[in-house]
């Protein structure tokens, strides 16, 4: 008889989370979040601020050539961005205010992780203006994926279904190219790649889909 898969905990994921976030939180995240609830002066903005600071440090390294290191600390980094919003719910502290720290200090690891990759990439031989390029690209797209689903959630725009574009996404390949760097320096300029081109294109299309869904209409940007 085939056994029905249970749903999981409502502490452990958000309704928004997919795929590759989704399992970093069941799998990882939430093997480290009841451990945590014991410590009475820990607050959730406390683990935000550590996970941003593992994201930071692993954009360092990647900068120093410590491709591995890099690679560690940014897997680091998201497991324990999975654990803050977890410890908020079990504990009964969410708020605006978390949820809003949270959302600015993922754009600080996000930027650091794709400087710190360009820079390392740059060591790399090819031409450094391709590298600068791809680095420049990257980073507006990885910033304009979070912006487009904020902006679209405020005008009332459907975005459709979810994306491999996400920043559980784009973390877990840039520590999964730091990790294998050892074995290959191209990983990570494969991961590069992979960062300007498909965050990119899923914003184009998040446009395109936009004036699709409703009609033009001026306003602020």
């Amino acid at each position: 008889m085939t056994e029905v898969a249970q749903p999981s905990p409502p502490w452990q994921t958000k309704p928004t989370d997919r795929f590759v976030l989704k399992w970093i939180k069941l799998n990882l995240s939430a093997r480290i979040t009841p451990r945590l609830i014991g410590v009475r002066w820990l607050k959730p903005s406390m683990i935000t601020v550590c996970s941003t600071a593992l994201g930071v440090w692993a954009g360092i390294m990647f900068a120093l050539g410590w491709g591995l290191v890099a690679g560690l600390l940014a897997a680091a980094s998201q497991i324990m961005d999975g654990v803050d919003g977890q410890f908020a719910r079990l504990t009964g502290q969410q708020s605006a205010a978390g949820a809003f720290l949270d959302s600015v200090m993922d754009r600080y690891s996000d930027g650091s992780l794709v400087f710190g990759l360009t820079i390392y990439c740059l060591w790399l031989d090819f031409p450094a203006w391709v590298i600068a390029v791809l680095g420049a690209v990257a980073l507006m797209g990885s910033g304009l994926i979070s912006y487009t689903s904020a902006r679209a959630e405020n005008v009332g725009i459907n975005l459709g279904g979810p994306t491999l574009a996400s920043k559980g996404t784009r973390t877990s390949t840039v520590a999964v190219s730091g990790i294998l760097s050892p074995w290959s320096s191209l990983i990570p300029l494969l991961a590069l790649v992979y960062l300007a081109v498909h965050s990119n294109t899923v914003v184009l299309y998040r446009i395109g889909r936009a004036f699709r869904v409703v009609p033009a209409e001026d306003g602020e940007s």
